[in-house]
């Protein structure tokens, strides 16, 4: 099949969602956003307002959409990835910290890089590639400090290494561990089991992949799921075993491991005053379960 869709200005995209039935209130308003955000982008977030197409026509809005909802759910989805990614820096900078820790004290500073610790070659190989480039590229001071002053071993222990790691390479290499003890004790700190850590740790990282490329991420189908625990009991009843491809169990564990790594912290309330700030976030779409702030997971004081 030929695509045949011309490109349109601006003026004919407003002109093409009047006519689909969008109200645009002022078109000043949604020439900049337009503009800024792109027609494209914006498409994702009308999806909901949108009537089934007729068999012989494009897709009518329903009855009352305006342009101004839209922007207010896009931004919504915007205001909840970057709160998603506050939460998955201090997740991730943990781990590093409780990874780094274990194996160094355990195998001292570079037994990390000893491939009897894998389960399978080539992973370990793909991943003592993957850290060694990022290494090579560091422009980091401790890094060219390393590299300047010793030459045995040749490469920078694991609390230097854990500073440059990224979450997908963390993943790769804690999932990839051989002893099962190991992968335990990286666990404690959590309350988790480690089964659950590693899946959780690569569920973080396709969410952080996903918030980091500014993508659609309130009512997405979430492909890479993780585990619901057994425990701890306070985190498996939080959690709605219902919904596993939606953001809310995502939500439900930032906030479950925040209250470990930064007590005190504000990021639940904060979560809940976002979800009260847009009557057109819909929690169904999310995951959330019926009555979700009754939980006493959600119990947060003001």
């Amino acid at each position: 099949m030929k695509f045949t869709k011309p490109s349109l200005s601006i003026a004919e995209q407003i002109e093409r969602i009047e006519a689909r039935g969008m109200a645009v209130p002022d078109h000043r308003v949604a020439t900049h956003y337009l503009r800024h955000i792109s027609y494209y982008r914006l498409r994702a977030y009308w999806l909901p307002f949108e009537d089934p197409a007729p068999a012989d026509g494009e897709h009518t809005f329903k009855p009352g959409t305006s342009f101004d909802d839209v922007l207010a759910l896009y931004v919504f989805d915007r205001r909840l990835r970057l709160l998603i990614m506050d939460a998955i820096e201090r997740v991730e900078v943990s781990l590093r910290g409780c990874w780094a820790h274990h194996l160094a004290m355990k195998y001292g500073p570079h037994g990390y890089l000893d491939p009897a610790l894998y389960y399978r070659p080539d992973r370990y190989a793909e991943s003592f590639t993957a850290l060694i480039s990022e290494v090579n590229k560091s422009k980091d001071t401790f890094i060219l400090h390393y590299k300047q002053k010793y030459d045995d071993p040749q490469h920078p222990p694991i609390w230097m290494t854990a500073e440059i790691i990224s979450l997908g390479q963390l993943s790769m290499w804690l999932s990839n561990l051989k002893g099962r003890a190991d992968r335990q004790a990286i666990a404690k700190p959590y309350g988790l089991d480690q089964v659950i850590l590693v899946s959780l740790a690569h569920h973080l990282t396709y969410i952080r992949n996903i918030c980091a490329h500014h993508g659609r991420l309130w009512n997405k189908q979430v492909t890479v799921k993780m585990m619901v625990p057994n425990s701890p009991a306070s985190l498996k009843l939080a959690m709605n075993p219902a919904s596993q491809g939606r953001i809310y169990n995502t939500l439900a564990v930032l906030g479950y491991l925040l209250g470990i790594i930064a007590p005190g912290t504000r990021w639940r309330q904060e979560l809940i005053e976002l979800m009260d700030s847009s009557a057109l976030a819909d929690t169904v779409a999310m995951g959330f379960p019926p009555n979700w702030k009754k939980m006493s997971a959600w119990a947060v004081q003001p």
